[in-house]
């Protein structure tokens, strides 16, 4: 997240500085583009674009065993399955991130749709994406 941050901003400092030096030269602007298309090469090519800490969205049998953990906790967490994959990927990147008190964060993430959790059914929770989806690395 912060080498994309600090590609936008060089990006962008590079088009007002582009900009403001020749603002009526094509060559500026072939410039900018150029450099844009170069950073967002570069960006792409070295996996920056990607959340390191986010897994893969899972497929399969390995999301069956997602949504079953989830599940567990509660039924109703699951109505909407893409939301529930969605928060347990983010919650996997809290789960690695070192995050201060991972069973409160999973409880909010996924009090949602009129469901709301406890910690302890955040640790829960948590239990069951260690099992499946994030195990510890």
């Amino acid at each position: 997240m912060r080498t994309t941050t600090a590609a936008i901003v060089a990006i962008l400092a590079g088009t007002v500085i582009s900009c403001s030096s020749d603002k009526g030269s094509e060559s500026a602007a072939d410039t900018t583009k150029s450099t844009v298309a170069e950073t967002s090469r570069a960006s792409t090519e070295s996996g920056a674009a990607k959340n390191p800490g986010l897994p893969p969205e899972p497929v399969g049998a390995e999301r069956d065993a997602v949504l079953a953990a989830i599940r567990d906790v509660h039924a109703g967490l699951t109505h909407d399955e893409d939301k529930a994959v969605n928060a347990a990927r983010n919650q996997c990147s809290s789960l690695d991130g070192g995050a201060a008190n991972p069973d409160r964060g999973a409880a909010q993430r996924f009090s949602y749709d009129g469901v709301t959790l406890t910690d302890e059914d955040g640790r829960h929770i948590n239990i069951g994406l260690r099992k499946t989806l994030c195990p510890k690395s």
